[in-house]
């Protein structure tokens, strides 16, 4: 499946900048049901885990974002504006 067994997390593998937070979530779910199936080596299943908890951490990081701009909208000056948060 591509997996990057070697990811830590204090760096993430390189795909997941590219994943919107629909297709993170959804490999995310993928892997979930792999996981519960309880089938597949422990190998495999290791390096599952890992995928996920990258994958986690990127659709966090995506909401932690969307909350952000939400904000910015809400706490506007003259009423409902969008700044630049970044």
């Amino acid at each position: 499946m591509g997996r990057t067994p070697n990811a830590t997390a204090e760096s993430p593998p390189s795909d997941l900048a590219a994943l919107s937070f629909e297709q993170a979530l959804a490999e995310l779910e993928a892997i979930v049901r792999e996981l519960e199936s309880g089938k597949g080596a422990l190998e495999a299943s290791v390096a599952a885990y890992q995928r996920g908890a990258a994958l986690k951490r990127h659709c966090e990081a995506k909401l932690a974002e969307a909350e952000q701009k939400i904000q910015a909208i809400v706490d506007g000056p003259a009423g409902p504006s969008l700044r630049d948060v970044e």
